[in-house]
């Protein structure tokens, strides 16, 4: 932001002699560029030439003030080089993607607190339970953000929080429950036909009542 707005003045003070005086204004604009592209070379003697953004920025300011048909003759780099310096720093003034957050706002510590005491002190609260009851105290958070509080700090949803998990309560009563399903089928002549099935989970057998391409209620 600073960078870009000094750029912007710098931008502007040139251009007054520019338009008083434009040809002398042009001989003092190449002049300042080939005295600083001296600069630049004597200090990288010993290496290859780099711009630092000190060199662009100026580069790009004096740019205005040299007729563009001289631009190869008069700068170090290419018209498409000055364009894009130019460019890049007239876009700095316009990108707010350092003071922009993105994404919700994290839950407060105090309140991921409050949710799971109220969740261990009361083991029959769901998460939308206990979502009304902070909406009182003025804590005002959806109920999925509950949910996700509860989940990351491993807390089952009510009212199983402690007892058997849903594998284990199912491998305990796997005699006693039994799985229904109506599905259809095609044949290869294109014919739909309509089964009912059941599966006993114990022993895995399964039972077809019926097959019929006319299901009815009965």
């Amino acid at each position: 932001m600073i960078v870009s707005l000094l750029y912007k003045v710098t931008r502007r003070v040139l251009s007054v002699p520019a338009v008083l005086l434009r040809g002398e204004a042009a001989k003092d604009a190449e002049l300042l560029v080939l005295r600083h592209e001296n600069a630049v070379l004597r200090r990288q003697l010993a290496g290859p030439v780099r711009y630092e953004p000190a060199d662009r920025f100026w580069f790009a300011a004096l740019s205005g003030l040299v007729d563009r048909r001289r631009w190869r003759e008069v700068f170090p780099v290419t018209p498409g080089t000055l364009l894009a310096w130019h460019r890049r720093f007239v876009a700095r003034t316009w990108d707010h993607s350092a003071r922009r957050r993105t994404g919700r706002l994290p839950t407060r510590a105090a309140v991921k607190t409050l949710v799971l005491r109220l969740a261990r002190e009361n083991p029959r609260w769901g998460h939308r339970r206990i979502q009304g009851e902070l909406d009182p105290l003025g804590h005002h958070i959806a109920p999925s953000t509950v949910w996700q509080i509860l989940h990351d700090a491993g807390i089952g949803p009510a009212p199983r929080r402690t007892g058997p998990t849903w594998r284990q309560f199912l491998t305990a009563q796997a005699q006693s429950i039994i799985a229904a399903d109506f599905l259809h089928l095609d044949t290869v002549l294109g014919k739909r036909l309509y089964a009912l099935a059941f599966l006993e989970h114990d022993t895995r057998r399964l039972h077809i009542t019926g097959v019929t391409a006319h299901p009815t209620q009965a």
